[in-house]
C-alpha cells in the first residue's frame, strides 16, 4: 500500500491569500529568473496572473516581496527583495514542520486505510 499525506498552507490577510504553495513557488521561480514573465513561462502561467499574484503579495506584507523593474533598452526583470526572500524561507520551514508534524501522527491513519 503506498500512502502519503500533503498539506497546503495558505496564509491569509482579511479576504486574500496573502502566501500559499503557488504563490511561494512564484517567488522561487521570479528568484531564479530574474523576471516576473520568464517565471511565469517557466510555471505555465500568464504573465497577468503572475503580476496579479505579486501584486496581492506585495500589498499583503509590510514591505514588498519583489521589486520589479520597467523594461527598456536595458531589459526590466524582478528579484527579491530581502522580505521576499526572509517570507519564502519562513513559508517553505513552516511547510516542512506541518508536513513532519502531520507524519507523526500518520500511524494510526494508515492503519485504517483499505
Amino acid at each position: 500500500m503506498a500512502a502519503k499525506i500533503a498539506l497546503k498552507l495558505r496564509l491569509w490577510r482579511d479576504d486574500e491569500v496573502a502566501m500559499g504553495p503557488g504563490k511561494a513557488d512564484l517567488l522561487e521561480a521570479i528568484g531564479q529568473t530574474g523576471s516576473i514573465s520568464a517565471a511565469a513561462r517557466a510555471m505555465d502561467m500568464s504573465y497577468r496572473r503572475a503580476w496579479l499574484l505579486v501584486d496581492v503579495m506585495n500589498r499583503s506584507f509590510r514591505e514588498p516581496l519583489v521589486q520589479s523593474a520597467v523594461g527598456g533598452t536595458r531589459g526590466g526583470g524582478a528579484q527579491l527583495t530581502e522580505a521576499g526572500e526572509r517570507v519564502l524561507k519562513q513559508f517553505r520551514a513552516m511547510e516542512a514542520a506541518a508536513v513532519s508534524a502531520a507524519e507523526r501522527k500518520l500511524a494510526p491513519l494508515l492503519k485504517e486505510l483499505a
